[in-house]
C-alpha cells in the first residue's frame, strides 16, 4: 500500500524513505546513532530453533541484479548511462566497495543488520496515515447474521479462538514453519496480541505486553464507545463463549448513542495524531490516560460497527467488505469505531462482513493469515446450544472527554480520512476459471503464474511494463521480514509482447510463458534467501547517510530509480478459506493486488487510485482475468497438442 523509491515494502511506506533519508530531513528528524530494539516477550524467548543471520549479498551479485531488472524501464541510450552509472558505483576501490565494507562491519556487530533499521524507517518513521497507506485489512469469508444474537455470536467464537490461538503461541505450541527443509523465524507469532504502536515524533513507539503481568482484557468498541472486557477467569482459563456473549450484549446496551469519534484520531497523518495524544493524555484528571492505558495493554481490538451507508449497486459486497476493513468507510460511517494504532482490531459488521484490520509494524500477513484459519476453524467447529444466563464479569466503560483542542483535532481528522477513502479504488472478488492446481498440474509455479498474468494485465493496459514489488519472506535468518521480489524482468517484458502479438504462434507464446514463469521462480528463490537487490542497496543508502557522506550518483540513475517506482504492490497472502488481504498502492498511478490461490479460484483485491485517470480497479481486475484466461488457453493448448505427439 504505498510508496518507497528505494525498497517497496509490504507495509508500503515508500517516497516517504527518500525523503526522510536525505541529509537535511535525517539530521533535522533522527539522531544519527538511530537505533529501535525490540522488546522480547516471554513467547519470543521460547524460540529454541537457531538460525543464520541475514547475510550481506555480494556487491558485484546485486549490482547484476540491479541492471538486468532496470533493462525493461530503459532506452538503448539511457541503458549506456546506467550501465556507466552502476560500474562507477561498484569499481575496485570505489565507493560502492567502501559502503559494503562498512555494511559487512555492521552485520558483524548486529543479530540482523537491517532489523532496527527497517523497523525505524519502514514504520515508525513513516509520518503518513497508517491507514490505506500501512495497515492492511483482511477480509474473512462473509457471514449471513440473522439478528444481533448471530452477529454477537461470531464475535464470542472469534474472541475464543483468537484467545486459543494466542494461548498455543505463549506455551510454544505453533507448529514450526519450514520453507523445504529450512525452519523459519516464529517470532513475528508472538508480536500479534497485546502490541500497540504509539504516536510520537520522529518516531512512533511499539509497546509490547508485560511478560511478568500480561493483560487479561481485550477492548471492545461500539458507536464509538470503547469498553474494557476481561476475557481470562481468575484461574487464568479463558472465558467461554457463552460469557463472552453476554458481556457483548452487555456492551451493546450501555452504547446505544454514539460517542466522540476519538478513534478517528488514530487514522491522522502521525504527527498530527502524536500532537492530539499528549493532549488527549494530559486532560480530565488522568481519565482519559488510563482508557487510552487499557486500550493500548489490551490484547486486540473488537470493533462492533454500525450498518454501512447505502453503496453503489455495481459495488459487489466482498468489496465493500474490503473496505470496510481497510478503513471503515468514513467519518460518518465506522472509521472513528476503530484505533488503527493496535495490532489487531476484529471487525464485525452487522450484515456479515467481519474481518480484521492490522498495524504492519511487528509483523508481515502470513502469521496474521494463519491465526485468521486457525479462528476460523474454531468457529465452525462449534455448536449451537441454549444456554440460560450466566454469571461474568461487566465490561468496564473507558471514558474520553474532550476540549476544543481535540475537537478541531477530530474535525481535522475527519475531514483527512474522508479525503483519503474518496481517493480510494477497490475490486475485491474471486476468480473462477481455475485455481492453484491448474498451473502446479502443468509444472510452473503457481505465484510466479499469477504474477505473469499481473504483468500482462498491466501491459495489455498501459502499453508499459511495470515495475513491480512482491513480498518474499526471508524468515529463514533470524529476526528476517521481507525482500523484495522484483517480477518485472526482460523475460515476463518479452512474454508479455509475445502473447499480444497476434503473428505470435500459440508455440511461441507458451515458451516465453514458461521462460518468464521460471525466471520469476529463480528471482524469488533467491529473495528468499536475502539475496535480492533491494534491501542491500538501502543498507547501503543508510552506510552512506549515516557516515554523512555525498549520496552516490546510482540512486539517481533513472535505471534505479524507474526500476525502484513500483507500480505495481503485490503480495501472496494464503490461506485456505475465501479470504483476501487488500490494501493501497505504493504510487499514486499504480495498483495494489493481493491475492490468495485455492485450489480451484483465486481470491484477489486489487486497489487504485481515483486521483489518478489512468488507473481503475475494475479494468484492471478485468484485465487480469483476460490474461490469466488467455494464459489458460495457451498451456492447455500446448499440453493437448504435447499429449497427442
Amino acid at each position: 500500500m504505498l510508496r518507497t523509491t528505494l525498497s517497496q515494502i509490504p507495509s508500503r511506506v515508500g517516497p516517504q524513505i527518500d525523503y526522510m533519508l536525505s541529509s537535511s530531513v535525517l539530521a533535522r528528524r533522527w539522531p544519527r546513532s538511530l537505533s529501535v530494539s525490540w522488546h522480547s516477550t516471554a513467547a519470543e524467548q521460547k524460540q529454541e530453533v537457531k538460525l543464520p543471520p541475514l547475510p550481506v549479498p555480494p556487491l558485484q551479485s546485486t549490482l547484476q541484479k540491479l541492471l538486468k531488472t532496470a533493462k525493461p524501464h530503459l532506452s538503448s541510450s539511457e541503458l549506456c548511462d546506467t550501465i556507466k552509472a552502476i560500474e562507477d558505483f561498484g569499481k575496485k576501490g570505489g565507493i560502492g566497495e567502501e559502503l559494503q565494507a562498512r555494511l559487512e562491519n555492521r552485520a558483524n556487530t548486529k543479530r540482523n543488520w537491517l532489523e532496527d533499521w527497517w523497523l525505524a524507517c519502514s514504520y515508525l518513521g513513516y509520518r503518513s496515515p497508517v491507514v490505506v497507506h500501512s495497515s492492511p485489512g483482511l477480509v474473512f469469508p462473509l457471514q449471513k447474521f440473522n439478528d444481533v444474537n448471530d452477529r454477537l455470536l461470531y464475535a464470542a467464537r472469534t474472541i475464543v479462538g483468537a484467545l486459543n490461538y494466542k494461548l498455543m503461541i505463549d506455551n510454544g505450541k505453533i507448529p514450526q514453519d519450514k520453507q523445504g527443509n529450512n525452519p523459519l523465524d516464529m517470532i513475528q507469532y508472538s508480536r500479534i496480541f497485546g502490541v500497540n504502536r504509539a504516536p510520537d515524533m520522529p518516531l512512533d513507539r511499539l509497546r509490547f505486553a508485560d511478560p511478568n503481568c500480561p493483560p487479561k482484557h481485550i477492548t471492545v468498541v461500539h458507536n464509538n464507545q470503547f469498553f474494557k472486557v476481561p476475557v481470562f477467569n481468575e484461574r487464568g482459563q479463558v472465558l467461554d463463549e457463552t460469557q463472552l456473549l453476554f458481556m457483548l450484549k452487555n456492551v451493546i446496551d450501555n452504547s446505544k448513542t454514539p460517542g466522540p469519534p476519538v478513534g478517528i484520531l488514530t487514522s491522522a497523518p502521525r504527527d498530527d495524531w502524536s500532537k492530539a495524544y499528549k493532549e488527549l493524555s494530559c486532560i480530565n484528571n488522568g481519565v482519559n490516560k488510563k482508557s487510552i492505558e487499557e486500550i493500548e495493554s489490551s490484547l486486540f481490538v473488537l470493533a462492533l460497527d454500525q450498518k454501512n451507508p447505502e453503496m453503489p449497486v455495481s459495488m459487489d459486497k466482498r468489496t465493500v467488505a474490503a473496505l470496510q476493513m481497510l478503513h471503515g468507510l468514513g467519518s460518518f460511517c465506522n472509521s472513528g469505531n476503530r484505533w488503527f494504532d493496535k495490532t489487531i482490531q476484529f471487525i464485525v459488521g452487522t450484515h456479515g462482513e467481519v474481518g480484521l484490520c492490522y498495524e504492519h509494524s511487528p509483523a508481515e500477513g502470513q502469521p496474521v493469515a494463519v491465526m485468521m484459519d486457525f479462528i476460523l476453524k474454531h468457529i465452525s467447529s462449534c455448536k449451537n446450544e441454549f444456554v440460560k444466563e450466566v454469571t461474568c464479569p461487566r465490561p468496564e466503560p473507558l471514558p474520553f472527554v474532550l476540549n476544543n483542542t481535540l475537537e478541531c483535532a477530530i474535525k481535522d481528522a475527519s475531514r483527512q480520512i474522508d479525503s483519503l477513502i474518496a481517493d480510494v479504488d477497490m475490486k475485491a472478488y474471486s476468480f473462477k476459471g481455475y485455481g492453484k492446481d491448474f498451473p502446479k498440474q502443468n509444472k510452473m509455479s503457481p505465484d510466479s503464474f499469477i504474477q505473469m498474468a499481473m504483468q500482462l494485465a498491466f501491459y495489455r493496459i498501459h502499453g508499459v511494463p511495470a515495475a513491480t514489488y512482491e513480498t518474499a519472506s526471508t524468515r529463514m535468518f533470524l529476526g528476517g521480514r521481507t525482500e523484495t521480489i522484483r517480477s518485472c524482468s526482460e523475460e515476463s517484458t518479452l512474454f508479455c509482447k509475445t502473447m499480444l502479438d497476434n503473428c505470435a504462434s500459440i508455440d511461441d507464446k507458451f515458451k516465453s510463458l514458461k521462460t518468464a514463469v521460471n525466471a520469476h521462480r529463480a528471482y524469488t528463490m533467491e529473495a528468499s534467501k536475502g539475496l535480492g537487490v533491494d534491501r542491500h542497496l538501502f543498507g547501503l543508502k543508510l552506510i552512506a547517510q549515516e557516515a554523512n557522506m555525498d549520496l552516490p550518483a546510482l540512486y539517481s540513475d533513472p535505471g534505479y530509480t524507474r526500476s525502484a517506482r513500483m507500480r505495481i504492490s503485490s503480495s501472496q497472502v494464503a490461506a485456505s478459506v475465501e479470504a483476501v488481504m487488500c490494501y493501497g498502492p505504493l504510487v499514486p498511478d499504480g495498483y495494489a493486488c493481493c491475492y490468495n490461490p485455492l485450489p480451484q479460484q483465486m481470491m484477489f483485491a486489487i486497489c487504485a487510485m481515483n486521483q489518478c485517470p489512468e488507473t481503475s480497479a475494475e479494468t484492471y481486475a478485468n484485465a487480469l482475468e483476460s490474461s490469466l484466461l488467455d494464459m489458460q488457453k495457451v498451456v492447455s493448448s500446448c499440453s493437448n497438442l504435447q499429449s497427442k505427439l
